[in-house]
Parts: structure tokens; C-alpha cells; sequence
């Protein structure tokens, strides 16, 4: 919108005006140019749609913003297609990418379709067999833990043996039932000793010990009628969980002020104020974070611009959005690297 003339309009009214001017640039999230490129490597981004067109882009093409950007368009879709789920995974290994159905698939990463980081996919249906209605919820590296463990929309959560996702795996081989806790929704890889953190899209969570889920799985969290999980993540007591929102706000909760239960299975509480939490994931200050939305924008920012929190809040400013939601985050450590 142009601004209108105001020539005649009473220097008082113009001032008044100006300062509004003013403080409306103010609280405007500071833009800046992005941060150069890391150096090359062989990490990809993977970006996924909801109908399964993917593709992967080495990380360092896409360059740091300052947490609170508009971020770059990246997967390009339909209107109706929005990418729903990001990884990062070097190009000589393997992935393994859970459906909705809780089936298995394992891709070496180098056969999906490298492209631009502004580029249209290829359909993963020339390399996985989907039933109808079926789409991938999560994809993990390979080798990333001693267990995968699962997560449903009502709370089910199953851990499962590395060894049983690895070259040996039977594509499409299923790890849930969905009769038991609905679709599947997230996973992540364990250490096996440690805490489980699961977050409902209203920002409720559950943190207890990993060695309590059964084999057969176990109830992790009782989900109200209204709500559903949204993600489940590796934690310990001096973990941070990065949690982020479909408007573009996120927090770090630190779990050593989120006091783990006894046993899984209960109601939760209050982790972040919110009614449409998108993910939640364990992260250091070192850490990028990638977010994209339902337009195809992503966005890279390091996690320690976001404020540590111990307690209850709605989040700060993370990515700007207009006529827009997020719809899928990843935590990618830089520690990586190093052995790049």
C-alpha cells in the first residue's frame, strides 16, 4: 500500500502519523544480507513433500539468516502439495524414511534427485512402493543410534534395534499399527539410556526414561480428544528442546526445568504456550536450525539466537510469514563438520 499524500493534512495528524511510522520499523525483524556459506559439503538438505516429490541440496548452499528472516524459497510445489518434512544426511550414506502406516524403507541417499536449492523434486514413487494414502512422516540418517524409537498421534511409542533398519531391512517392513495409537507421526534415534521428550500440537509434553517403553510398545503420553502428538526426541537433564509453532515462533525449553515422570503414560503438562506446535527437537547452542512452510520458504539460523528458557512461554519471533505456516523443521549439528 502507497502512502497517501498529506499535504494538507495538520502537521500534528503528519507527526502523529511519523511516529507511528517509526515505531512500526522498529518492531519490524531486522533484515540483513545472509551470512556466508559454510564451507562445501557432503551433507544434504532433503526436503519432502506431502505427496512425496523430493529432492536434496548440499547444506552449504543455503546461507545463515538472522533468527526472525523471511527465509528463500526452496522445494517448489503445487499449492495444494506443502513440504512436510526436512532431513539432513550426508550423500554417501543411507536413509530411512518412516510412512504415516509405520512401514520402513531404506534409500541411500544419493538416489534421490540433487537439485538447486530453488527446484522442483522427483516423485519417490519411482523408488518406494506406497499404498493409497500413505506419505512419509520422518526420515532418519542411518547409524544414528542404538534405537529408532517411534511416536503415534495418540501417544503409542515403540523402540526398535538399529540393526533392524539396516541393509537387511525389508522395504516397506512394518513397525506400528495403526489400529494402536493412529498414524505414525515422528521418530528419532536413542542412545538407549537416556530420556524420551514427546510434544502434542498444543504444547503439551511428557519426559521419562527410555528403558520403561516395552518392547511391544507402551502408552507415552494420554492425548486429550482435541490434541495429538507431534513429535518425540532423544533427551537428557541438560538438554535444551528446541519447540517451534506453525506462526513462526519458537522456544528453547531446558529440561532441567521440565521434571521427568515417574513412569510414561500420563496426561503431561504445559511445555509451551501454543495451539499448533509443529515440532519439537533436542538441540545445542551450536546448532542450525532449518524451517520451511507451506510455500516452499526455508530458513537457516543459529540455535543459540533463540533464549533458553526453563519455564512456560509463547516463543520468540523466528521466521516471518505471510499468508503462511510453518510445516517442518531439522536441527542439524555443525560439529559435523569437522570431519568434512
Amino acid at each position: 500500500m502507497e502512502r497517501p499524500d498529506l499535504t494538507d493534512v495538520a502537521s500534528e495528524i503528519v507527526a502523529y502519523i511519523e511516529a507511528l511510522e517509526a515505531e512500526l520499523e522498529e518492531l519490524q525483524p531486522k533484515q540483513r544480507e545472509p551470512e556466508p556459506s559454510e564451507p562445501p559439503t557432503t551433507l544434504n538438505v532433503i526436503t519432502i513433500s506431502q505427496a512425496g516429490q523430493a529432492k536434496r541440496t548440499p547444506r552449504h548452499f543455503y546461507g545463515r539468516q538472522r533468527r526472525g528472516g523471511m527465509g528463500v524459497f526452496d522445494l517448489e510445489t503445487a499449492e495444494t502439495e506443502a513440504p512436510t518434512v526436512l532431513a539432513i544426511a550426508d550423500e554417501s550414506e543411507a536413509i530411512v524414511l518412516f510412512s504415516n502406516f509405520g512401514r520402513a524403507f531404506r534409500l541411500p541417499v544419493s538416489d534421490l534427485l540433487e537439485a538447486p536449492v530453488r527446484a522442483t523434486g522427483q516423485s519417490l514413487a519411482s523408488h518406494l512402493s506406497f499404498r493409497p494414502h500413505e506419505r512419509i512422516v520422518k526420515v532418519l540418517p542411518e547409524n544414528g543410534g542404538a534405537y529408532a524409537v517411534l511416536v503415534s498421534q495418540r501417544g503409542r511409542v515403540r523402540r526398535v534395534r538399529s540393526n533392524y533398519l539396516g541393509r537387511s531391512l525389508i522395504p516397506g517392513m512394518t513397525f506400528h499399527d495403526v489400529k494402536e495409537g493412529g498414524y505414525l507421526v515422528d521418530a528419532c534415534w536413542t542412545p538407549g539410556d537416556g530420556d524420551l521428550f514427546i510434544a502434542t500440537r498444543l504444547g503439551k509434553g511428557i519426559r521419562f526414561r527410555e528403558s520403561q517403553v516395552h518392547s511391544k510398545g507402551t502408552l507415552g503420553l494420554r492425548v486429550d480428544v482435541d490434541d495429538v502428538v507431534v513429535a518425540i526426541t532423544a533427551v537428557t537433564e541438560a538438554s535444551g528442546v528446541f519447540m517451534m509453532t506453525s506462526d513462526g515462533k519458537g522456544t528453547i525449553r531446558l529440561m532441567a526445568g521440565f521434571r521427568a515422570n515417574a513412569s510414561p503414560g500420563s496426561g503431561g503438562k504445559v511445555a509451551m504456550k501454543t495451539d499448533d506446535l509443529v515440532a519439537a527437537f533436542a538441540v545445542s547452542e551450536t546448532d542450525d536450525i532449518f524451517a520451511i512452510s507451506q510455500t516452499g520458504k526455508i530458513i537457516r539460523f543459529m540455535a543459540e539466537e533463540v533464549p533458553p528458557k526453563e519455564g512456560v512461554v509463547q516463543g520468540v519471533n523466528c521466521m516471518t510469514l505471510r499468508n503462511d505456516v510453518v510445516t517442518a523443521v531439522i536441527v542439524s549439528p555443525l560439529s559435523v563438520n569437522s570431519d568434512q
